[in-house]
């Protein structure tokens, strides 16, 4: 079965800062309604899509919110001033289109200090975001009639397919959520009481997760994100993390969880079966919402995730391959339909 791209372009494309969330939840709804058995927003802004079938409760978390910056003020120059939502390289920010979401959205473009004016000491430092600022082509008149402070703005890029991979800005962590999205449709039936969560504010501390897990207490949690693919010249194999068309990640640990290794080995065993191709994740850094949902529940949980490898993380340009798309969103599916019979 083909990916469909559309509906991950407008999934892409779709904004959605840390603690702004609304226009993508409401995209998510709309796909969603046809297979769902209740669907609800919580007090914090997650989505929550309950599929039942059994008692054992599972919760599966998709965060929708993307890496974004939040506009600090305006100066008389009629440039922006922002802090970033999330974690930000100032180098990535230079340079790139952004879109302000005032009382209407307005394109931008983040500008700093032309190399031609810098000193030698300016060209030898990486940029600082308080270095950086947004051009609008706006009058600060003008621009302030539209623009708060506390306005969100997100970056601007479009979906691309380039050879074997699919690249855009907040890959990270939409990939996740069309692949919850896709196994949900897919997945014929389940045994379990099924939740399905997409999660907000994960990119400014896994918030919308521990709200969720700590309503839904559930015995199982799978997350789904993105993993680092560190497939790139010069690395050594210890260091690459995952590879890209190698198949979907089953993630062994990162810096703020050790999932539950029975989940780890029914997971793996579960994807063999199937044919599906998978890879293990290890990555000594980061963290995901696995963490919320192992112990920040109040009762614990058996825990595992599944990563989809990535490149270029956290820029306009991260990449993924569609083969290990197609084998999250089989596993995810088949997950579904079998965690009952998970230890």
């Amino acid at each position: 079965m083909s990916l469909n791209l559309n509906l991950l372009r407008e999934i892409c494309e779709t904004p959605g800062a840390p603690g702004f969330e609304k226009p993508i939840r409401e995209r998510i709804i709309r796909e969603v309604e046809p297979f769902a058995d209740q669907i609800k927003t919580d007090a914090m802004g997650n989505l929550i899509v309950r599929k039942k079938g059994g008692e054992r409760r599972v919760m599966a978390a998709a965060h929708m919110d993307e890496i974004s910056l939040i506009v600090t003020g305006i100066d008389k120059s009629g440039f922006i001033r922002f802090h970033t939502l999330g974690g930000f390289d100032a180098k990535s920010l230079l340079n790139q289109r952004v879109v302000v979401h005032g009382d209407e959205d307005l394109p931008g473009i983040i500008g700093g200090k032309a190399p031609h004016t810098q000193t030698d000491e300016e060209k030898k430092r990486s940029p600082k975001t308080t270095d950086l600022f947004i051009d609008c082509g706006l009058p600060e008149e003008d621009l302030r009639a539209i623009v708060k402070p506390g306005t969100p703005v997100t970056r601007w890029q479009q979906l691309h397919q380039v050879g074997r991979n699919l690249s855009c800005k907040s890959l990270d962590n939409r990939i996740s959520v069309f692949i919850l999205i896709e196994a949900l449709r897919r997945a014929e039936h389940t045994g379990v009481d099924f939740y399905a969560v997409f999660t907000v504010q994960e990119e400014v501390g896994l918030r919308g997760a521990r709200v969720a897990a700590h309503n839904i207490q559930p015995e199982i949690g799978i997350a789904l994100d993105v993993t680092l693919a560190n497939d790139l010249p010069g690395a050594d194999t210890h260091q690459k993390i995952s590879v890209l068309g190698e198949g979907t990640a089953i993630k062994v640990m990162d810096g703020s969880v050790i999932c539950s290794p029975e989940l780890v080995t029914f997971m793996e065993q579960e994807a063999e079966k199937q044919g599906i191709k998978t890879q293990r994740e290890i990555l000594t850094a980061g963290g995901t919402d696995t963490a919320a949902l192992q112990y920040l529940t109040g009762t614990g949980a058996r825990v595992g995730c599944i990563s989809t490898p990535t490149r270029y993380l956290h820029t306009t340009v991260e990449s993924c391959c569609v083969e290990d798309v197609e084998a999250g969103i089989a596993l995810m599916k088949h997950l579904i339909e079998q965690l009952h019979n998970a230890p």
